[in-house]
């Protein structure tokens, strides 16, 4: 009897293993919408500053979780649009980065805090966990962040491709790669 107390014991802390969730990487994608079809125009940043906290459940890994854009790393794809982009965009205002913060998560939505421009808005975000990634999903309107003068910036600079037509709501999507590990 004593065998299999002892047994069942060394069993129970052995499945009992403590299990962590870390953050690996971060994409950061962005689909944007020109002509009066509001057709879109998808990219991502390629320098991304991640930071995130090691945690006990995946959506507990996004509890403060930050990024620090760099948007003169713009991809698109296509290497004339990146250059417009920085140029006409995001240089009309001297923009040099984004910065963002998960500053809370309400089962599925996550209250991100986005500083662009030098103004920061809470901006809610769709969140949908799966084995090993996480997905937030949100809009931001450059109103909010007083971008309309780059938006007409580039509206100008891509007027005949646009149509005359840029949209100021842009969709920004973050996928996070998680990793559990068990001791």
């Amino acid at each position: 009897m004593n065998k299999i107390l002892l047994s069942l014991l060394s069993a129970s802390v052995l499945f009992s293993a403590e299990c962590k969730y870390e953050a690996k990487s971060i994409d950061v994608n962005w689909e944007a919408y020109k002509t009066p079809l509001k057709l879109g125009v998808k990219g991502t940043f390629n320098n991304v500053v991640f930071q995130a906290r090691v945690a006990s459940t995946q959506e507990e890994v996004l509890n403060g979780a930050s990024v620090i854009i760099d948007v003169e790393r713009i991809y698109s794809k296509n290497a004339a649009r990146d250059d417009k982009l920085v140029k006409f965009f995001f240089g009309t205002q001297n923009i040099k980065e984004i910065k963002a913060k998960i500053v809370s998560i309400n089962k599925d939505v996550a209250n991100v805090s986005v500083t662009m421009n030098n103004i920061t808005k809470t901006v809610p975000m769709k969140i949908e966990v799966d084995d090993d990634e996480i997905e937030a999903d949100g809009y931001i309107d450059l109103a909010d962040f007083g971008m309309l003068p780059a938006l007409a910036g580039i509206n100008k600079a891509c007027y005949d491709l646009h149509q005359g037509k840029t949209w100021q709501d842009i969709e920004v999507k973050f996928t996070i790669k998680t990793q559990k590990n068990c001791r």
